[in-house]
């Protein structure tokens, strides 16, 4: 990871007698004393948290020293389907190695660029992405309807006909033009479709199932949902700390999940997007979509898809300067989200990346990128992965 003339009176007589000064003439000049001081005081403290921001005070950004994890061996016997991932300290944030690899001319990583050292307890995570099996479980539960099933708030879509409001999700649909203007605040109008109909059971719109895709990540899921179902299985959600924690796998200030090599032996271990996005996928990874969860290797600590497949829902809410001030145990996020594009929407922060991210538009399927998601958004690239304390 996106300082504040005086004219000169001609010389007068002196009086034989001294006339008394004014009152506001006295505080003024003894404000003189207070207001100078104090506004050096400001001024030096703005240029310091410029060249060394308040968050990494404690933390010297020039300290190299490897993270000290905790000892690897898990508290109890691991809850079905989770493994345990130790805590400790790591270098959490992508750093100006990771940036120069960046092949768009938006800066992906200005929200995480800045590096610094940070201690998480330990925790169990879920091996995979939350599937359509198990998501299906809990909707037969509870009778639980997700937010892209329900109708939408006439409210938030005040410029919509009222024959449109339907229920929608987003779907990605390859553009069919030979070229596409991939930058600007309306581009992405070019590749996302208004699903009408879809959702986790209709992953593509009206038409579609998952008859035959039990083991695939469940998508199109909003953040209230994937706190639902957290709730239901006795879990939660990840901190971004924990879950970047768990994407490098004990690994230290590695540029992606496996090491510093994108395909080692010549081999795509993730499920992301191989070509020029939106137009080309190569699918040199085997997947024009989605993947069954655990298609590629699991990394250091047992989890698979940690880069890649389907982004994921994390508890903190975003805010993309929240780095500079990040605590150095157990972070949990700003108390509010913000997104300078987004004023007003509340923002959570999503992780990991999807199989639409690519090395010309979105290399976000490293451990340390970030991106904001609004709360009440869904696409069939978004899912999650739960957490749970270790007692």
């Amino acid at each position: 990871m996106k300082s504040k003339s005086s004219t000169r009176e001609a010389p007068r007589k002196t009086p034989s007698v001294a006339k008394p000064v004014a009152p506001w003439k006295i505080w003024l000049k003894l404000a003189g004393f207070v207001v100078v001081p104090v506004g050096v005081l400001v001024g030096a403290s703005y240029l310091w948290d410029v060249i060394w921001p308040s968050g990494t005070r404690g933390r010297d950004r020039r300290d190299q020293t490897p993270p000290k994890l905790n000892a690897a061996k898990a508290p109890a016997e691991a809850p079905e389907g989770m493994v345990w991932v130790p805590g400790g300290e790591f270098w959490m944030g992508a750093g100006e190695e990771v940036i120069a690899e960046n092949d768009s001319p938006d800066d992906l990583y200005h929200d995480s660029r800045d590096v610094h050292k940070v201690y998480v307890d330990g925790f169990w995570m879920d091996k995979t992405e939350v599937t359509n099996e198990q998501f299906a479980k809990f909707v037969e539960a509870t009778g639980y309807k997700t937010i892209a099933e329900q109708d939408p708030d006439p409210e938030m879509f005040p410029d919509v006909p009222k024959d449109k409001l339907k229920p929608f999700s987003l779907v990605f649909k390859r553009p069919q033009q030979e070229r596409v203007a991939l930058w600007g605040p309306q581009s992405f109008r070019q590749w996302w479709d208004v699903g009408y109909g879809a959702c986790w059971k209709h992953p593509e719109g009206e038409g579609s199932d998952i008859k035959t895709q039990d083991n695939h990540p469940v998508v199109h899921i909003c953040y209230d949902d994937a706190v639902a179902y957290c709730k239901w299985a006795g879990k939660r959600l990840p901190t971004e700390a924990e879950w970047e924690f768990a994407a490098r796998g004990g690994l230290d200030r590695k540029i992606f999940c496996w090491g510093d090599e994108q395909t080692p032996n010549g081999k795509w271990i993730c499920n992301a997007w191989q070509g020029k996005f939106p137009l080309e996928n190569k699918k040199e990874d085997g997947f024009e979509g989605v993947a069954p969860v655990a298609s590629f290797p699991p990394n250091g600590y047992g989890l698979h898809d940690m880069a890649g497949n389907v982004w994921e829902w994390c508890a903190d809410w975003y805010r993309a300067d929240y780095y500079m001030d990040s605590p150095a145990k157990n972070p949990q996020g700003p108390n509010v989200g913000f997104h300078p594009r987004e004023k007003g929407a509340p923002m959570r922060v999503m992780r990991g990346g999807s199989f639409l991210c690519s090395d010309n538009y979105c290399k976000r399927y490293i451990p340390a990128a970030r991106r904001e998601g609004e709360t009440s958004s869904s696409g069939n690239h978004i899912g999650f992965r739960c957490v749970k304390d270790a007692k």
